[in-house]
């Protein structure tokens, strides 16, 4: 079982029957991402999600009618939780528009977003031909709302940096491959590359179009 369903089970303890609910949904979706990241789309099925969740079919059915339910859920969380991820630093009113959209690429890249079972989860996803509708679904809104968002970022900083000939959507289209480029590399290449290569290539991108708001990335080794 995940750190986060350990998480979620001492959440139990702390809040009652009140939040039994809420609480065991989300072991299931953890113990779904468990179940794709090790068996895949195709081989995760309502037992192996059982397993490791350690409850019963009747629970999972009490809170998820059927399987195509219980996946969409989870894909829906994981898009959430990267949102919610971005948008805590792109509300920052201190921030310029260059530290927010650098903000946005972090999250991209963090951690707790940014993770083989998370990846795997994504990309099984995009390569699954029957939930394709269902993911165009549930992300369209979420990834319209971040590209918007973007969009207008590099607008600002466009029109306050004087860059001429830059067109502030395909900066924003642009970011939005490198985001998927990038975790693939991560997902089937772990031990030559990483997150941080990743931050560092898309801020290297990003001081090509806006070098005089945003610098390179730092050279390995060299400070900075």
């Amino acid at each position: 079982m995940s750190e986060s369903s350990e998480t979620a089970g001492k959440d139990v303890k702390k809040t009652g029957r009140t939040a039994s609910k809420e609480v065991r949904r989300r072991q299931l979706i953890d113990a779904t991402i468990e179940s794709i990241s090790k068996y895949g789309i195709s081989g995760t099925t309502m037992t192996t999600v059982t397993s490791f969740a350690g409850m019963s079919i009747g629970i999972v059915n009490f809170h998820f009618k059927n399987k195509q339910t219980l996946f969409e859920e989870t894909l829906r969380f994981l898009a959430e939780e990267h949102r919610d991820q971005w948008r805590r630093s792109v509300r920052n009113a201190a921030l310029t528009p260059e530290a927010k959209l650098l903000a946005i690429v972090d999250a991209h890249y963090h951690p707790s977003i940014c993770n083989r079972k998370k990846l795997a989860v994504w990309f099984g996803f995009y390569g699954e031909a029957g939930y394709r509708a269902a993911y165009r679904a549930i992300m369209s809104e979420i990834d319209e709302e971040r590209w918007n968002v973007s969009t207008v970022l590099c607008r600002e900083i466009v029109a306050e940096g004087g860059y001429d000939g830059i067109d502030p959507e395909h900066v924003a289209e642009t970011l939005e491959g490198l985001y998927d480029g990038f975790c693939l590399n991560i997902l089937i290449y772990p031990g030559e590359f990483s997150r941080e290569d990743a931050k560092a290539r898309i801020r290297d991108y990003l001081h090509t179009v806006f070098p005089q708001h945003v610098a390179p990335a730092p050279v390995p080794g060299k400070g900075g």
